[in-house]
């Protein structure tokens, strides 16, 4: 059999562990994006929208709008720093720090799988050379 053109395998291992995340997101009422920036804030304690949404690579525009949900249920909090009125920062509640917590376990999960039968070198070299892709891809999408 042919292998597959490296956009398609990309595309289909995305795809793949996309749905291997989302179904434990649904489970939590989380909608698409939440997820990530779930994670982000767990690792980095607060941040501001800007941040979140080159992060995550979302557009800040639809970043607000789904911190605007985030907050509406009880995930987030939005508050400013004093001295600083023009950013708002977004910290998690314990509701989200529990989503959050069980969301990072999905995404543990989901690598493991997605790694099973790979030896730890394969593993690595795996995640070095799809940073390497990213990487790339990154630096023409600067050049558009």
């Amino acid at each position: 059999m042919q292998q597959l053109p490296l956009h398609l395998l990309l595309l289909r291992s995305q795809a793949a562990m996309h749905r291997e995340i989302m179904a434990e997101a649904a489970r939590l009422k989380l909608s698409p994006g939440q997820p990530k920036i779930l994670e982000y804030l767990l690792q980095t304690g607060e941040s501001n929208q800007k941040a979140i949404a080159l992060h995550c690579e979302i557009e800040p525009a639809t970043v607000g709008s789904i911190l605007t949900r985030m907050e509406r249920d009880g995930l987030i909090a939005r508050a400013q720093h004093a001295g600083n009125r023009r950013s708002l920062y977004v910290t998690l509640t314990e509701k989200g720090l529990d989503a959050a917590r069980t969301m990072d376990q999905a995404f543990r999960r989901a690598d493991s799988k997605a790694l099973a039968g790979l030896s730890a070198a394969q593993q690595q070299e795996l995640c070095g050379m799809l940073q390497h892709v990213c990487d790339a891809l990154s630096v023409e999408k600067g050049r558009e």
